[in-house]
């Protein structure tokens, strides 16, 4: 006998959940909202103002997504109460068409499920900054081409994982090493809620490996740091005094092409009272790299400031402000077929897949544990 009322009442669950998704998110605020955006990107002079446009166009997408989310789970729900009312009305007469309808029902509630867990995941995004884009900043650690090396690898996992999974990356300034690998990096990841799905990554990673470069293929240890903050608006009062930064200009490197400018167009700005320092070196021109530069500072320094006051609130550092070689947060023991995050446990043996971009599970594991 099919379990028809057990079917019921799982639906009934299903739109509880819903219910509530529907009053945090807010889905007639975000309906009004997007009519003022499509009202807004409908004037001509919106294509005067290019960063405007960017934003406006952004924030649709995040709308119209989230909005469709719930049209589809709602058809979703009349096509599920469609289904089981077929197989009460089925079950006597015709057996086999009530356990297709039944069968279709499950199926159905499997999809409606999956896409309330994906919108109640993205509560977890509720940071002030979590829905912007950000920067991170990869620096390898001592031991020379060791270590260098391990930052490129994790350069490329970093930049592996956000092709995965519907980021678009930038390379902004890029340090090679000496001899392999390199010293240090800074990438802009672009894409829905880019700082939220980053800023857990924010710590010292730690390899241990036989090297290729030990002639004796003995063990080594080398760590590199990630350090992710979010990509502020102009709008946002950061106040920068000009006496405060000292501005150098240098000849870009890397492998030339059109996107390495082989002039004295690099730009490096110190903000001296913090010791901050941020370079650019990817645009065509002196001026282009110094406005990326300053956006870059005024980020870091919007962050700074996030975090000051998160220890004064909490009266203690916050784990994620200090990126010392002390601060490890994973562990990768490629000859021991393991790699584990350090705060949440989380551990798995496929290495190559985590090297290779899939990380999803980390920073679920890490969003959940509130990190």
């Amino acid at each position: 006998m099919l379990e028809i009322s057990a079917q019921e009442n799982r639906l009934s669950a299903l739109r509880a959940r819903a219910d509530v998704l529907r009053g945090y998110l807010d889905l007639d605020a975000k309906k009004e909202r997007l009519e003022e955006v499509n009202a807004l990107l409908a004037e001509p002079s919106v294509w005067n103002d290019r960063e405007k446009f960017q934003n406006l166009s952004k924030e649709k997408i995040s709308l119209d997504s989230c909005l469709d989310m719930f049209q589809a789970i709602d058809q979703g729900f009349q096509d599920t109460e469609d289904l089981i009312q077929m197989t009460r009305e089925e079950e006597a007469e015709n057996p086999e068409e009530a356990q297709a309808s039944y069968d279709e029902a499950e199926s159905e509630m499997k999809k409606l499920d999956g896409r309330l867990g994906e919108l109640e995941f993205q509560r977890m995004f509720s940071g002030e900054n979590d829905a912007r884009d950000c920067y991170m900043d990869i620096q390898s650690g001592s031991g020379g081409t060791e270590a260098q090396d391990w930052a490129s690898m994790v350069m490329r996992m970093y930049l592996k994982f956000a092709e995965k999974n519907g980021f678009k990356s930038e390379i902004i300034e890029l340090s090679e090493g000496d001899v392999a690998g390199i010293k240090s990096v800074t990438i802009k990841f672009t894409g829905d809620h880019a700082y939220g799905w980053f800023r857990t990554e924010t710590g010292v990673h730690r390899l241990v490996r036989k090297s290729p470069f030990d002639s004796g293929n003995r063990r080594h240890t080398s760590f590199c740091s990630a350090f992710v903050y979010p990509d502020v608006e102009d709008n946002i009062n950061i106040e920068i005094n000009p006496a405060d930064l000292r501005i150098d200009v240098f000849r870009s490197s890397g492998a030339g092409g059109q996107h390495i400018n082989k002039t004295d167009s690099a730009v490096r700005i110190t903000h001296i009272p913090t010791n901050t320092v941020v370079s650019c070196q990817n645009e065509r021109s002196q001026f282009q790299n110094r406005d990326q530069a300053m956006k870059q500072l005024r980020a870091k320094l919007y962050e700074l400031e996030l975090r000051k006051k998160e220890a004064e609130k909490q009266a203690l550092e916050d784990s994620k402000a200090d990126i010392g070689w002390g601060s490890q947060i994973r562990s990768y023991v490629l000859d021991d077929s393991r790699i584990k995050d350090l705060r949440t446990n989380y551990e798995v043996s496929d290495t190559q897949s985590v090297l290779n971009g899939d990380l999803k599970g980390f920073i679920e594991e890490s969003l959940k544990a509130g990190l």
